[in-house]
């Protein structure tokens, strides 16, 4: 075979098998190539060498093919040549095209997926979390009817105040859709857990995991709370801002006063629900283990300000409740998610997409095609 016709049918055969690779990846996701990024471009370098494979593959295989020595080679010359002879560069080609394929898989392409922005209803609210040291206090439940608490708890375990509270909360935020939510914790200080936010998922992982003890819990400082709380919704752009304040006990630490926590509430337009957990009277509160290591209770009480919570509630425009036991709680909190107006605010969301696999499959499959070409069509004897 001449070596220009071979040349020729070299390279179209090239040319049909780079078609062929990216046929896949262009019909998958078309336009999305133009604007995607790479995330290790050093990859891309090792294209360099795929002409040394598409040489060695095709032309540099005549050096080491075979030779048997004999006396005249006129009747080959002169004989019948089959289709193979044609086609004996192809699987090289293949290959070529396929390292091509996986080297640019190796560099990792990633679209960047516009911003999906939605004008969807929703509101900014701000949970506030008592962690004093009331929040120990025994709120005996049946687990059974509180969405998301864990089933099997350990025998003699009882739930404390924080304990339910968390299960409730989470519950709240998992019925949430497109309401920015955040989390100010409090004790004898005020804490932001987290500023408003559309990541459910992060914000139920750092509710579950609050403690006592990781503010200092011997006081309550309610309006030091609120006013943290109304200070993450001053540069809200919500119309509509909540404040979600649970507590078991009367202010009585900080350096701002509930009175003016209000009063700052106001002024951002921020309503503020209150529910109070308990009523004063006693409740149990474990404070050690007995001999068998089953928890002790003792008996305590802790002074409650309804009167003061139900003020805050309504110089905001809010609702003020009080539970008494893990359902009383569950149904205050879902009396607060039915009225929460909502208003319309824009979220966007960012998203990726890798797209190596749209090249990796072209890439696996060429490789798989060259290796059957020469067992199979193009197989050479000896």
């Amino acid at each position: 075979m001449k070596r220009g016709p071979r040349i020729a049918v070299a390279l179209l055969s090239t040319l049909a098998a780079v078609v062929i690779a990216l046929a896949y990846p262009l019909a998958a996701r078309g336009e999305v190539w133009e604007s995607a990024t790479w995330q290790h471009p050093w990859a891309i370098a090792l294209i360099a060498v795929v002409p040394a494979v598409w040489f060695w593959g095709t032309f540099g295989q005549d050096r080491r093919k075979p030779r048997l020595r004999i006396g005249t080679v006129a009747p080959l010359v002169t004989g019948p040549r089959g289709l193979r002879v044609w086609l004996r560069d192809v699987p090289g080609t293949v290959r070529a095209v396929a390292v091509a394929m996986l080297v640019l898989a190796m560099a990792r392409p990633v679209s960047i997926l516009r911003d999906q922005r939605s004008d969807d209803k929703g509101i900014d609210i701000v949970m506030v979390m008592d962690l004093s040291g009331s929040m120990r206090a025994i709120l005996d439940a049946d687990v059974r009817t509180l969405p998301g608490a864990p089933q099997d708890l350990p025998k003699g375990k009882r739930l404390t105040r924080l304990d339910t509270a968390k299960i409730v909360v989470n519950d709240f935020i998992a019925r949430r859709r497109t309401d920015r939510i955040g989390v100010v914790v409090f004790g004898k200080a005020a804490y932001i857990l987290s500023p408003p936010t559309l990541d459910y998922h992060l914000l139920g992982q750092l509710v579950s995991k609050l403690t006592l003890g990781i503010v200092d819990g011997s006081g309550t400082a309610i309006g030091d709370a609120v006013g943290t709380a109304v200070a993450r919704l001053r540069k809200s752009d919500a119309q509509s801002k909540v404040i979600l304040l649970l507590t078991d006990g009367d202010s009585n630490a900080g350096m701002i006063s509930p009175d003016y926590a209000t009063h700052l509430a106001t002024t951002v337009g921020a309503k503020v629900y209150t529910i109070q957990i308990g009523n004063g009277d006693e409740v149990e509160v474990e404070d050690g283990v007995d001999l068998f290591g089953q928890p002790h209770y003792s008996r305590e009480h802790y002074p409650v300000n309804p009167e003061l919570l139900a003020k805050m509630s309504k110089e905001t425009g809010g609702v003020s409740y009080v539970a008494t036991d893990a359902k009383a709680l569950a149904d205050s909190m879902h009396a607060v998610l039915d009225h929460l107006e909502k208003t319309r605010f824009e979220a966007s969301v960012s998203s990726f997409e890798d797209l190596f696999p749209f090249l990796l499959f072209p890439g696996v499959a060429l490789v798989a095609l060259d290796a059957l070409l020469r067992a199979w069509l193009l197989r050479r004897f000896p």
